[in-house]
């Protein structure tokens, strides 16, 4: 077990740890469930999200609100028949930004193995 001590000294010239590249906005939990269901399916359901995220329909109206304020996400209001509908789309700077979270996670995860020696 390695402790402080067995620590090398910070390299001046060695770029920033992978972990402070993460977007808060991106890294929550339940918004990046939205933002990778929403890659996957091009357009989603409000309904479709709640349910596979488990969640209520308010908190899930407050998670797309704050991705939506910051442009990662488009919401439609519409009709399917004569009931509302709500739709989540991905937006450029959505599919960016959630293209940039996995590298840096997948950046995290070799380190990890790397340094476990898996």
């Amino acid at each position: 077990m390695t402790g402080p001590a067995d620590t090398p000294p910070p390299d001046e010239t060695e770029s920033p740890h992978p972990v402070t590249g993460l977007d808060d906005v991106v890294h929550q939990r339940v918004r990046l469930g939205i933002l990778t269901i929403a890659h996957e399916a091009r357009r989603v359901e409000f309904g479709y999200l709640r349910t596979q995220l488990e969640l209520t329909a308010g908190n899930l109206s407050q998670h797309i609100g704050v991705l939506e304020a910051a442009g990662l996400v488009q919401v439609e209001k519409g009709y399917a028949g004569k009931r509302g509908r709500t739709w989540i789309t991905l937006t450029a700077a959505g599919n960016a930004a959630l293209a940039e979270e996995i590298a840096r996670l997948k950046l995290l995860i070799t380190r990890v193995e790397t340094a476990s020696g898996q």
